[in-house]
């Protein structure tokens, strides 16, 4: 594979996307490239990836297995595989990366902390999946990695949670599934989308101070797909039934 210097690699001018492979299909697909494709034209390379494009290169890539113990896997490991995109102006890569959530942490719920890094929900660049925002998303997963904590949860200048290293954040307050607005700087996940649009969240404002009063918590991405949470600083949650119902319509629609 060769690689070319531009902006992308130097600067970190450049976008991803991390999609989900059941089955051998891409999940979500079209949610996926209208994100990454939208990315693209914020940070003004002149590329636009397809449906197309990815079908066919799954098609010629796809690595050999027995389908069918993949299938008895997506029951336990949430499929083994996982596509990675991305672009920058000289460059477009498709690779396969291994999806590491398991059905068993969806069974134990995940543990979360607040991030003593402060998201800057002024930056245009919290909005979009780039290698650029990565970093400090990065550095807190490896901070945590020897600790009891399954993931962080970003504030932001205002004191606003706003998204986990990994996640968007979901909570469950009176029978209502909440989850907070993109303005306070999160990438707008694509499950998150799903969430919105399928199960009725709504966006608000949530500060920590809110937590205590909420009966139950998630967090989504797309390799997770909805991920229960036990734990979120000092307030501990059930795996309640909004969740389930919640994690229920997902496996459903995908």
């Amino acid at each position: 594979m060769n690689i070319e210097f531009d902006d992308g690699i130097q600067f970190g001018l450049g976008a991803f996307e991390t999609i989900e492979i059941r089955n051998d299909e891409p999940v979500l697909l079209e949610w996926h490239l209208e994100r990454l494709n939208k990315s693209l034209d914020f940070l003004k390379i002149k590329k636009h990836i397809t449906g197309d494009n990815v079908i066919s290169w799954l098609k010629n890539n796809m690595p050999s297995y027995d389908k069918t113990e993949n299938k008895q896997d997506n029951t336990k490991t949430l499929g083994k595989l996982a596509l990675k995109i991305l672009v920058t102006e000289k460059n477009t890569v498709f690779d396969f990366r291994h999806n590491p959530y398991t059905t068993e942490q969806k069974d134990k719920g995940f543990r979360l902390d607040y991030s003593p890094i402060i998201r800057n929900e002024t930056s245009p660049l919290i909005y979009h999946k780039t290698i650029n925002y990565y970093g400090d998303n990065i550095l807190e997963m490896r901070r945590i990695k020897s600790t009891d904590t399954d993931e962080v949860v970003f504030l932001n200048s205002k004191g606003e949670i706003c998204e986990g290293s990994r996640t968007n954040i979901f909570f469950v307050r009176e029978k209502e599934i909440i989850t907070p607005e993109i303005k306070s700087g999160l990438l707008p996940g694509v499950v998150r989308r799903l969430v919105i649009e399928k199960c009725g969240a709504k966006e608000v404002q949530i500060f920590p101070k809110d937590v205590e009063a909420m009966e139950e918590c998630f967090v989504t991405n797309s390799l997770m797909g909805i991920m229960p949470v036990t734990k979120l600083g000092d307030v501990s949650f059930s795996i309640g039934e909004v969740s389930k119902n919640c994690m229920k319509t997902y496996n459903e629609l995908i």
